[in-house]
């Protein structure tokens, strides 16, 4: 009786550790607050301004066919301080693109317009300067992408969050590890909705699965990469290598497929490296997606060179092949029954938080360099006003002479 009395007690109990624990790796799998924290970018010297003066200063300048300098922009984007300010900002910021300075837009700057856009709720036009990297200049450092992504993440707007994961694929940008890991978190989560995706997305998350999964020597890396290419030669056999590689950061070599397959065979020859079973089943349904339209109908204007083809006609090869080499995978224990948004998972939990501090600490000497030459730009600034003011004033002397 107290026996049962005592176990009805502690039920709860149990539960309530089973949720914690739960939760805590759910939240693991996001950036902590330490590393979204803007106190580090707040403390900054402040240089505050009138945004209205601001504004008329680079108006005149530019109808007069004057270049603005990088620290009025720079200055104008750090004064924000609302979501209708922000909305005007992206007007100055597309103007300063096209300006002779366009060159001249800081790092500082851009990382700036991010914090402030998730500061005022505004993210929509950080990922719309971003998707319009070439009108707005937009090319964020590795820590703002990883504000930004994950931003989307803990609104578990994952479409959005692939869309900066598309921006970090396009400028090659997977260097830092947390970047990988959040990239990679992103992309698994938006493949388990089951989305459906048109061909241009398919040829972005394969190419960010791809190059992202090149980082890694392990299951997650393994079965990104044969995704990726899976998915990229989809895009290959239905439109052309052309489509492929145009405006990408990818080979023009064909063969796509065939490199699919030669990550199931690496893997049957490496050891503690397993391929998701989740991820072998989707690449079968491409195989059989393509089978079904292997008569050679193009589904594009453009005429199908030679090589693309050939490679139509390596597609009952390439079927029988991957049936080959998984039957060798299961013949050797290695399918993991989990699943690619699974095994990323797991993968955050282990590495993210060992990445966070390496990170905070480079930011932390990023945010010191940025400042040092703040200092530098706004010293040469002083100098230069005071030069002009002094010529003039020479000018003066003379003409009273």
């Amino acid at each position: 009786m107290a026996a049962s009395i005592l176990q009805r007690c502690l039920s709860p109990v149990q539960t309530f550790t089973k949720c914690v624990n739960y939760r805590s790796i759910v939240r693991r799998c996001l950036l902590s607050s330490a590393y979204t924290d803007p106190a580090v970018w707040e403390q900054r010297p402040r240089d505050a301004q009138d945004l209205g003066q601001l504004a008329s200063l680079m108006d005149r300048t530019y109808e007069r066919k004057f270049p603005v300098s990088s620290l009025v922009i720079a200055r104008f984007i750090d004064n924000l301080s609302s979501k209708e300010e922000v909305d005007q900002a992206q007007y100055y910021l597309y103007k300063f693109r096209h300006s002779p300075n366009c060159w001249y837009l800081r790092d500082w700057t851009i990382h700036s317009w991010i914090r402030r856009c998730l500061k005022y709720g505004a993210r929509d036009k950080a990922l719309y300067s971003l998707k319009n990297k070439v009108q707005f200049g937009m090319f964020p450092d590795d820590f703002s992408f990883n504000l930004l992504i994950d931003s989307f993440i803990k609104d578990e707007d994952f479409k959005g969050a692939c869309s900066v994961v598309e921006e970090v694929m396009l400028q090659e940008s997977f260097e830092r590890i947390s970047t990988q890991i959040l990239s990679l978190y992103a992309l698994s989560k938006y493949l388990a909705t089951k989305p459906e995706l048109s061909w241009q997305e398919e040829r972005s998350l394969g190419a960010s699965l791809m190059l992202d999964g090149l980082k890694h020597e392990n299951s997650v890396g393994f079965s990104a990469r044969l995704l990726g290419l899976a998915l990229i030669g989809k895009v290959e056999l239905s439109r052309g290598i052309h489509a492929v590689f145009h405006e990408m950061p990818l080979i023009w070599t064909s063969g796509y497929l065939g490199r699919a397959l030669a990550v199931m065979d690496a893997v049957c020859d490496f050891r503690d490296v397993k391929l998701s079973e989740e991820v072998l089943n989707h690449v079968e349904e491409i195989l059989k997606d393509l089978s079904v339209n292997a008569d050679g109908q193009n589904v594009t204007d453009t005429p199908r060179e030679e090589d693309d083809e050939l490679e139509t006609q390596k597609l009952p090869e390439y079927i029988n092949r991957f049936k080959e080499l998984k039957e060798r995978l299961v013949s050797q224990d290695r399918i993991d029954s989990r699943s690619l948004e699974s095994l990323v998972s797991a993968l955050t939990q282990q590495t993210l938080e060992a990445c966070e501090d390496a990170d905070i600490a480079e930011y932390q000497q990023t945010v010191s360099v940025w400042e040092a030459e703040r200092q530098q730009l706004i010293q040469r600034e002083r100098e230069t006003k005071e030069k002009n003011q002094k010529s003039d004033l020479h000018s003066l002397d003379f003409l009273c002479f």
